[in-house]
């Protein structure tokens, strides 16, 4: 390995799946400002969309989260080229 390009700041960070409330603690330099106490400890905090315990491949389970809309609006636009 090259000497010198990997960071030096890894700590203990809270890592927060916000579609199923699941905490998981890993090493890690992302930079956070908000902390969260998980099982009496106080770690900075990253918050997540999606991580292992909710996303289909890992759970088997085939679900659709659209929180913005983005399926409706592609089929909007482009409703006008169906034949």
């Amino acid at each position: 390995m090259k000497k010198g390009i990997h960071p030096e700041n890894y700590r203990l960070v809270a890592f927060k799946d916000m579609s199923n409330d699941d905490v998981f603690i890993t090493k890690s330099t992302v930079e956070t400002k908000e902390t969260i106490v998980h099982e009496g400890v106080e770690y900075p905090v990253f918050k997540m969309e999606i991580s292992r315990t909710s996303h289909p491949f890992y759970t088997g389970k085939s679900k659709l989260v659209d929180t913005a809309g983005r399926i409706d609006k592609f089929k909007n636009k482009y409703a006008k080229f169906q034949k």
